[in-house]
C-alpha cells in the first residue's frame, strides 16, 4: 500500500480511498506507509523564520490514524508523560471526528499544539508502539496526528475550552509560566481553584517563548494556547518575581494556600577556558532570548544582538540545534556545530539534527574548544580545537570523550554560541532558607506528589531536574497539581 501517499500527494482522492479500503478490508493495516511531514525547502528555509514543518493534510491524518492496531493494551500510553489517551484521540481522527480528537487531547494536555510540535515522540509514546516493540516498523505518527487535531481546532474557529469545576475560592499561586507551570495551572483551574500564574519575564510562555524558535515553535500557537487557559479562569501576572517583587510569605498574607515553582533552569553553565570572556561570546540562553523572545533579528526593534559570518556553536543538544540553525537565518555565511562526542550520541532530537544538516549546517563532532582569541578590539575572532576520541563508558552510559595528544588546531570564528547546558534560577531557593536542596542547585521533592520540604511549596521541571523536556516539565506540573488538590483536601479537614 506504498503508493496511498504518492495518490494523496497527487491530489488522486478516489484512487487513495479505494487502496485504503483494500487494507481495511484485508486487515492489512500494517502495510500502509507512515505518513511524511509536509516542510520548506531547506534552502529556502534556511533564510527565514517560518515555521520549518507545514503539518499533515486531513487525508493524510486519516490514512495514518488507519494504522493504529486497537492494540487490547495500548504501551504506547506508557511513555506519554501527561498521560494522553493516545488511542481515543487517534479514533476519533480515524471516524474525521477532528474536534473530538482535539478534546480527547485536551482531557489530560494543556498544550497539544505545543507538544504536537516540540515533543520527543520518537523516545516516548512513538518508542513504545507495537509497530517499534513488535514489528520493527516505523511507528504510528502519534506527533504528527496530535499537531493534526490542535491545529485543525484552531483554524476551525471552534475553539473547545475544558470544562472547570465550580470555583471553591482557594489560591494557588504558580511562579514561572513555562511548561510545567502552565500544566499546573490547567489541571488547577479545570478542579476549581483560583490560579494566578506569576512569571519574571514581559511575556508568558517560559522557555516556549525565549527558548525555542519560531522555525520550531511560531509564539502565535503558544498564544494561542495561553488564551484558552484564560477562558478557563487563569490569571497570569508578568514582570512579576517572586522572592523578589513579593515573597513567599507575602503571597500567604495575600490568601495563596499552595504554591507551585516552576521558575526553570535559566542559568547558563560555561566551560570556563581562556578568552571565554571575549566580546562576541553568549550563553544560548542569552543568544536565543535576544532573537526569540525580545526580536533582535525583527526590523524596528532595537535589541543588540551581534550577528557573526563565522558562527560555532558549542554542544550537541536540541538548544545547540536551535542556535546554530538561528545563527544561519540570521546571514552567517558558516555555521557549525562543535560537539565533543560522535554525531550518534548527540542529546538532540533526531530530527533537529537532519533538519540542520538539510539547512547546510557543518558539524565538527569529536571535536572540544580549548581556548578563545581575539582581536585588537577585544572580540573572538578564532578558537583552538581538540580533538577527542571515544573511550569507556561514563556515567551517563556513553562512551567518554578522551583528548588525542597533540591533535589541536585552530579555526576562525567571529561569534561563538556556548550550549553546554543549565543550572536551575537560584532566586526562589535564595529566598526560602528552609528549603531542601540538593548538590546540583534543584529543588528536592517527593516525586508522588512533587511537595517539597516546605509543606505549602511543590515544584517541577528544570528546578527539579535540572534541564529537561517541556512534556516531561508537563508531566510534574500534572503530578504537582494533584499534590496540591490533596494537600489542600487535607488541609481543609485539619481545619
Amino acid at each position: 500500500m506504498e503508493n496511498i501517499a504518492e495518490y494523496i500527494k497527487e491530489g488522486r482522492q478516489e484512487e487513495w480511498r479505494v487502496e485504503l479500503r483494500k487494507a481495511m478490508k484485508a486487515k492489512e493495516r500494517t502495510s500502509i506507509e507512515r505518513v511524511h511531514m509536509i516542510e520548506q525547502d531547506p534552502h529556502i528555509r534556511n533564510k527565514n523564520i517560518l515555521e520549518v514543518n507545514q503539518g499533515i493534510t486531513e487525508e493524510m491524518a486519516i490514512v495514518e490514524s488507519h494504522r493504529c492496531l486497537d492494540c487490547v493494551e495500548p504501551t504506547c500510553t506508557i511513555g506519554c508523560p501527561v498521560g494522553i489517551d493516545i488511542p481515543k484521540f487517534i479514533k476519533k481522527i480515524e471516524a474525521r471526528d477532528f474536534l473530538g480528537a482535539a478534546a480527547a487531547l485536551k482531557e489530560t494536555n494543556t498544550l497539544p499544539a505545543v507538544c504536537g510540535r516540540v515533543c520527543p515522540q520518537e523516545k516516548q509514546c512513538e518508542l513504545n508502539c507495537f509497530y517499534t516493540q513488535k514489528l520493527d516498523k516505523p511507528p504510528i505518527a502519534i506527533g504528527h496526528l496530535e499537531r493534526f487535531a490542535a491545529d485543525y481546532e484552531r483554524n476551525s474557529g471552534k475553539m473547545n475550552i475544558p470544562k472547570v469545576a465550580t470555583p471553591n475560592g482557594v489560591k494557588i499561586a504558580i511562579v514561572g509560566s513555562g511548561p510545567a507551570g502552565l500544566a499546573a495551572a490547567g489541571d488547577l483551574a479545570k478542579l476549581g481553584y483560583d490560579v494566578t500564574v506569576f512569571e519574571a519575564l514581559h511575556e508568558i510562555g517560559g522557555v516556549l517563548k525565549y527558548g525555542i524558535p519560531e522555525f520550531r515553535l511560531p509564539n502565535e500557537i503558544v498564544d494561542v494556547e495561553i488564551e484558552n487557559m484564560r477562558k478557563m479562569g487563569v490569571k497570569f501576572r508578568t514582570d512579576f518575581i517572586v522572592g523578589k517583587t513579593a515573597s513567599f510569605e507575602d503571597l500567604r498574607e495575600q490568601g495563596f494556600e499552595a504554591f507551585f515553582v516552576g521558575s526553570g533552569a535559566g542559568l547558563p553553565n560555561f566551560m570556563n577556558i581562556p578568552g571565554e570572556n571575549y566580546n562576541g561570546i553568549y550563553s544560548s540562553n542569552e543568544y536565543l532570548t535576544r532573537v526569540n523572545l525580545m526580536k533582535a533579528a525583527n526590523n524596528g526593534y532595537d535589541t543588540p544582538v551581534l550577528i557573526g559570518k563565522k558562527v560555532a556553536v558549542i554542544g550537541g543538544g536540541n538548544t545547540a540545534m536551535d542556535s546554530v540553525r538561528t545563527s544561519k537565518r540570521l546571514g552567517a555565511e558558516r555555521s557549525i556545530i562543535i560537539y565533543r562526542r560522535s554525531i550518534e550520541e548527540m542529546p538532540a532530537r533526531v530530527e533537529e539534527v537532519h533538519h540542520a544538516q538539510q539547512e547546510d549546517i557543518e558539524f565538527l563532532n569529536l571535536h572540544n574548544p580549548v581556548e578563545y582569541f581575539s582581536d585588537e578590539r577585544g572580540r573572538v575572532n578564532k578558537m583552538r580545537l581538540q580533538k577527542m576520541t571515544l573511550g569507556d563508558p561514563d556515567a551517563s552510559g556513553r562512551r567518554r570523550p578522551v583528548p588525542l595528544e597533540g591533535a589541536e588546531f585552530d579555526v576562525d570564528v567571529d561569534l561563538v554560541i556556548v550550549a553546554v547546558g543549565v543550572s536551575p534560577n537560584p532566586i526562589v531557593p535564595s529566598s526560602l532558607k528552609d528549603l531542601k536542596m540538593t548538590d546540583w542547585g534543584t529543588i528536592v521533592v517527593n516525586k508522588e506528589t512533587m511537595q517539597s520540604s516546605i509543606s505549602d511549596i511543590f515544584a517541577g521541571g528544570d528546578i527539579v531536574r535540572g534541564g529537561a523536556t517541556v512534556i516531561l516539565a508537563m508531566g510534574d506540573g500534572r503530578r504537582a497539581a494533584a499534590g496540591i488538590h490533596k494537600y489542600v483536601a487535607e488541609k481543609v479537614t485539619v481545619k
